[in-house]
């Protein structure tokens, strides 16, 4: 059970650890990564599309999903090669996609906070307080748009560094919560009569 808390706690860590340096990125080339990710975003869709076509040409046997595929390798041929002309529309839905991202986090930063309370943490309450401040930085990205995409980018980067940051610091919580209690219940038993 230890090596499994181990695990979590590694994946978690470099989970967060990935969000603050994505952060930090978008925070210092916020219009150049965002036109990067954008291109790239569109060049796989675009490939991908253009696999499924050539699977279909190459294919022998027409049948209804070979047919589906190839319908589906166009749309997405299409999607990839119209984000790749034209990333400042996508640009803009970016927030929108992060800021729901962000809002589903803070929730499971409360069920997180919530099994502090549960296991008797004194300060559960700070790992509430920040969960319910990533919800609302989510909220706030979902329901504000800026005129100035580098602005949001910027304010994107922000959010993320805040989310990774305060995510590291609820786990190291949770995380020694949970070894103190291990260590209670593996301590030596003493019969007292």
């Amino acid at each position: 059970m230890a090596d499994f808390f181990k695990g979590l706690r590694a994946n978690y860590t470099v989970s967060a650890v990935l969000c603050v340096l994505l952060g930090l990125v978008l925070l210092i080339w916020p219009g150049a990564t965002a036109r990067i990710l954008c291109t790239l975003l569109g060049g796989v869709l675009l490939a991908y599309g253009v696999i499924q076509i050539l699977l279909y040409l190459a294919n022998r046997d027409r049948t209804v999903l070979s047919q589906g595929m190839l319908v589906f390798g166009i749309v997405l041929a299409v999607i990839g090669l119209w984000i790749m002309m034209s990333p400042g529309m996508i640009i803009m839905a970016v927030p929108t996609i992060v800021g729901i991202l962000i809002v589903i986090h803070g929730v499971h930063n409360v069920v997180q906070a919530l099994t502090l309370q549960k296991e008797g943490y004194e300060r559960w309450w700070l790992a509430l307080l920040f969960a319910v401040l990533t919800i609302g930085f989510g909220g706030f990205l979902i329901w504000n748009s800026f005129e100035v995409v580098e602005t949001i980018v910027r304010l994107i980067g922000i959010f993320l560094i805040y989310d990774g940051a305060s995510d590291i610091w609820i786990l190291s919580r949770l995380f020694t919560v949970k070894k103190k209690k291990e260590t209670i219940i593996d301590g030596d038993y003493v019969d007292v009569e």
